[in-house]
């Protein structure tokens, strides 16, 4: 699968996704239904029922999964009116995808979505019992998600444009890598510029980096921290931080932990390709 479609792929599920206040993710029937093409919510009803039942069958609790709730839906002219829905799990997803109309390409688009973040979760949870290259995967998903909440929280700080958040991200970096930007990591790593640093991350140089992001996005949020250059401070202490505990316990600097032959890319690609075949 290429990565161009990788990218398309996440777009169509990721944009309909939503967050609780908990943190959860879930996402709406009767917005799943138009992006699977349904016409009708009458006519996805039958497949939600379908994926309720395998859901009874697999021992999980179908309530936990699919949850009734009123959605708000646009129904043309800037009205809207409220019609009784489903909140979906990830799983409740992944099960009214693989009993969905397989003559729709967007059922396969999503079967391999929905399966490939299934995964994702599995590998968090297994972490301790993971290869090398499992633990990288599942270090990456989980960077991602916290540089979203990363990205919000600076943006909430006063780091609004694309080039002051790049200031911004290059901050967190120099202060973990001992002075070293994101310029210089390219270097030290052989990489191109079009090349993203956190894709050619050992798991242990990606926890760092987790870890780092995780506790910048806490304090900016707790200290209300306000203006672009104290977000970006704060950004930078924290990285120092990190490498200060780094040091304490005797462990390598980032900076000088091998580069993986395999980019998460490949990885990917390759978890994919799996899925897809399984």
């Amino acid at each position: 699968m290429s990565e161009q479609r990788m990218e398309y792929r996440e777009a169509v599920f990721e944009n309909i996704k939503h967050v609780n206040e908990n943190g959860q993710e879930f996402w709406y029937a009767r917005e799943l239904q138009k992006t699977l093409e349904y016409t009708e919510f009458n006519k996805f009803l039958p497949v939600i029922k379908k994926a309720m039942k395998a859901c009874e069958q697999s021992g999980n609790d179908v309530e936990d999964h699919f949850a009734e709730v009123s959605e708000m839906v646009r129904i043309g002219s800037g009205v809207v009116r409220e019609f009784d829905s489903y909140e979906l799990s990830r799983y409740a997803c992944y099960l009214i995808v693989m009993n969905g109309d397989i003559r729709k390409k967007v059922i396969s688009l999503g079967q391999t979505y929905f399966a490939v973040k299934t995964r994702q979760q599995e590998l968090m949870e297994e972490y301790e019992n993971l290869d090398e290259d499992q633990k990288r995967l599942a270090v990456r998903n989980e960077m991602k998600e916290h540089n979203k909440s990363l990205a919000d929280a600076a943006k909430n700080a006063g780091v609004e444009k694309p080039s002051d958040y790049a200031v911004f991200q290059n901050r967190g970096y120099q202060g973990l890598y001992g002075g070293l930007g994101v310029k210089e990591i390219h270097t030290r790593k052989g990489l191109k510029k079009s090349q993203k640093i956190l894709d050619h991350m050992g798991s242990t140089e990606l926890a760092a980096n987790l870890f780092r992001a995780t506790q910048t996005d806490e304090k900016l949020r707790r200290e209300q921290v306000k203006g672009k250059g104290a977000a970006g401070e704060v950004h930078y202490e924290v990285g120092k931080k990190v490498r200060q505990t780094i040091a304490e316990l005797g462990g390598t600097m980032p900076e000088d932990l091998p580069t993986p032959r395999k980019s998460i890319k490949q990885i990917e690609r390759e978890e994919a390709k799996r899925l897809e075949q399984a």
